[in-house]
């Protein structure tokens, strides 16, 4: 009785790196893992405190420090968020909230759509001039937005739409254009030609090949610009500050008014932060997956 022996894959058969790092011993990369989780509790380090202050009330904040609630779990307390929650005031929180939403979504979905066809302009359509325009749009991306906010808040005042959410999304698209058109421009670049090349055989113009070959290929990089644009817009003082109304106020200026209204009570912008915090968290582990590829695709070419 004979048996055939299964072809098992030997250490011999592994590059010559992998076989290094095969051999190397486990304790040998502990130096960088410790670095790593250094950097990474440095970094958590504000953000837990912030989380802390935000469940504790003043008197245990006055009187203790925040890592206090590690072995006093009992002064755990909402009594911050729901001060902040039911703050009156011309907008309440649920209203800002609703404002964020109103002015993020357009104002993330118009760049996208723009961007991703000014992208395939860029990529693979001839047209006079093609480099020198999309090296100007790159380059506009230096220019500091507050040089731009006093002649654009003259234009709104003359249309009379200052104050307005279509006022907010026309800012955040025009200064969010750039970005999106460079990332998405160098995606699509790396896609194969042969891809629209078959496309056009099969009877295909530019709209078809967009619509059916580009955008499916195209979503890493998509939701790559779209995280990207939502935390800017979602988390944007200085844009909202100059071109919102008393109606259209977004959360990081109810936020910011907390100060004048509580004076100092600084505790309460921890629990008003942290709510403020919760649905770009949730957008960016959502889309984390897309996140590198779309940033690293077509780096080495276009």
């Amino acid at each position: 009785m004979s048996t055939t022996a299964v072809p098992s894959r030997s250490l011999a058969a592994l590059p010559d790196a992998a076989l290094a790092e095969k051999r190397r011993p486990w304790y040998s990369q502990a130096p960088i893992h410790v670095v790593i989780i250094l950097i990474s509790v440095i970094w958590l380090m504000p953000t837990i405190a912030l989380l802390f202050t935000s469940l504790r009330n003043i008197q245990n904040i006055n009187t203790s420090m925040w890592w206090t609630l590690l072995w006093k779990p009992h002064e755990l307390t909402l009594e911050n968020y729901n001060a902040v929650v039911h703050s009156t005031g011309t907008v309440g929180m649920g209203q800002a909230f609703l404002n964020s939403l109103l002015i993020t979504i357009p104002a993330t979905l118009f760049p996208i759509l723009f961007g991703a066809g000014a992208a395939y302009a860029f990529a693979w359509m001839r047209f006079p001039l093609r480099n020198s325009i999309f090296l100007l749009l790159v380059g506009l991306q230096v220019v500091p937005l507050q040089m731009l906010l006093i002649p654009l808040l003259q234009m709104y005042t003359t249309l009379g739409i200052n104050g307005t959410y279509p006022a907010l999304w026309i800012a955040h698209t025009a200064f969010g254009l750039p970005l999106a058109i460079y990332i998405l421009r160098n995606f699509m670049s790396g896609i194969p030609y042969e891809l629209l090349e078959s496309a056009r055989i099969d009877g295909n113009g530019h709209l078809g090949i967009f619509f059916r070959i580009i955008l499916p290929l195209t979503t890493p990089a998509i939701a790559a610009v779209a995280i990207f644009q939502f935390m800017w817009v979602w988390n944007d003082l200085l844009i909202a500050l100059v071109f919102s109304g008393p109606s259209t106020a977004p959360m990081t200026v109810v936020v910011r008014s907390l100060v004048g209204q509580f004076g100092n009570g600084w505790h309460l912008m921890t629990a008003a932060a942290f709510i403020s915090m919760a649905l770009p968290l949730v957008i960016f582990f959502s889309l984390q997956r897309y996140f590198v590829t779309g940033l690293t695709a077509g780096s080495v070419k276009g």
